[in-house]
């Protein structure tokens, strides 16, 4: 079976990013240039475990740690399944196989004073690129939408009348997400400076650089880096700490968790538990400081 077949039912079936799909192509070449050089093989869908194995054993012998082996063996994973799909293949080589074991990172959000601090007292100025830059933020903050769904997003998907948008999340999946009126605001202040962009009437998307041209993933992650570290000694700043900070002040305020599942576009709640440990340790610094019991 072609990579090439793979990588288009990834795309066409699957609606899988762009991302994910280069990164699995890339995988699986990897793993079969593996196989070919160390073991003479010409294809990849006919291997045993034991071979797999090998390969995680060299990978390590290479240094690299058991997060990443585990990536590359999610793309291996995924092409057995897609081959027991098409029929070319009667049991995967990876049935068997367990995730090799990994420290939990925990990703440390923004905290309301922090994010406060970046909405409310930095200077952005009144021009295109200071509004697009808060703007930025604000979304990604008020609503925990992706990095991807952001900058995908077009001018008919605001309904500023209902003060709410539409994203188009993994797998084509729609959500609407609803807007606070500060963030109305700030979106009909930055459409006025967006209309003044050269190219920006022939251009859909709302967010561009000065240019008029779509803005870009590397560009978000510029202007989040750059503001936090205003603000923030984090050493990780970029936006799904935002995501994750959405996340975690709904959960620490009371927000139900069904609820903050479905404005993150999660297909199951375990998705969404990973973001409640944040709001439980401090809801037990909380209970520390108030409970009578620990004042005796």
């Amino acid at each position: 079976m072609s990579l090439e077949a793979f990588t288009s039912y990834l795309q066409l079936e699957k609606h899988c990013s762009p991302h994910t799909v280069v990164a699995y192509g890339r995988d699986l070449r990897e793993f079969s240039a593996f196989c070919r050089e160390q073991h003479g093989l010409d294809t990849i869908d006919d291997v045993g475990y034991g071979l797999i194995r090998n390969w995680i054993v060299a990978l390590s012998g290479k240094g690299l740690g058991n997060r990443s082996i585990n990536r590359k063996l999610s793309s291996l994973s995924a092409y057995y399944r897609f081959l027991l799909k098409v029929g070319q293949c009667s049991v995967s080589p990876m049935a068997g196989h367990r995730a090799l074991k990994t420290e939990k990172r925990m990703e440390l959000p923004f905290s309301q004073t922090e994010m406060r601090t970046v909405l409310n007292e930095i200077d952005y100025g009144d021009d295109f690129l200071g509004l697009r830059d808060k703007l930025v933020i604000e979304l990604l903050y008020a609503t925990g939408m992706r990095r991807t769904e952001l900058v995908n997003l077009t001018l008919t998907n605001l309904d500023l009348p209902g003060a709410s948008l539409k994203v188009l999340g993994k797998r084509k999946k729609e959500r609407i997400l609803p807007l606070l009126p500060v963030t109305v605001t700030l979106i009909r202040e930055y459409l006025v400076q967006r209309s003044q962009v050269e190219n920006a009437s022939t251009c859909p998307f709302l967010f561009l650089t000065g240019e008029g041209l779509k803005i870009y993933e590397t560009l978000v992650y510029r202007i989040i880096n750059k503001y936090f570290s205003e603000v923030s000694p984090k050493l990780k700043k970029s936006p799904h700490i935002l995501r994750h900070t959405f996340a975690t002040h709904l959960l620490s305020q009371g927000a139900d968790l069904n609820s903050v599942k479905e404005l993150l576009g999660h297909s199951s709640l375990a998705s969404t538990q990973l973001y409640t440990h944040n709001s439980i340790a401090e809801l037990k610094k909380v209970h520390q400081r108030a409970h009578p019991r620990n004042k005796d």
